[in-house]
């Protein structure tokens, strides 16, 4: 979508939060889904994970030191212009979140550098589709940036 770096990284962190929270503490909508979408307007880019609701409304913890979890909307918060909540019919709960995103020109992308407006949306597979494999955690995590990533806001040094 013609963006920098430093905001394709806090997109990432934002989308990988709101996902999570979706699937620990939410139901899936129908067909054992969650939803996520995004579109752009100017320079605002809105991300967006629906899913089919929970027995309490998102909100953002206390996120204290010593909490194993609770951090996840306070990111999105500090990562974003704005974020909030939309209830639509059917049970369905959506959490958005609007980044700003100014273009930046790139090589190939189109006439003058243009990249097309527009959105897009995937659809997550069910849980049942996902293979059943532990993560191994990355070990270099605590030494620097791993993988030669720079710094950005999205992960910090």
């Amino acid at each position: 979508m013609g963006v920098s770096e430093s905001v394709v990284d806090d997109v990432n962190v934002i989308v990988s939060e709101l996902l999570s929270n979706a699937l620990r503490h939410a139901r899936p909508l129908p067909g054992g889904q969650v939803r996520l979408a995004w579109s752009r307007q100017g320079d605002e880019l809105e991300l967006s994970v629906s899913d089919g609701g929970a027995t309490t409304q998102p909100r953002r913890g206390p996120g204290t030191l010593s909490s194993l979890g609770g951090r996840g909307l306070g990111i999105v918060e500090a990562l974003s212009e704005n974020w909030g909540v939309r209830h639509e019919e059917g049970g369905v709960t959506t959490v958005w979140a609007v980044l700003r995103a100014p273009r930046t020109v790139r090589t190939g992308a189109g006439r003058n550098g243009a990249v097309p407006a527009g959105s897009v949306h995937a659809a997550i597979p069910g849980l049942v589709e996902l293979p059943d494999e532990a993560g191994h955690p990355d070990e270099d995590l605590r030494h620097g940036p791993r993988h030669g990533i720079p710094q950005t806001r999205a992960y910090p040094g």
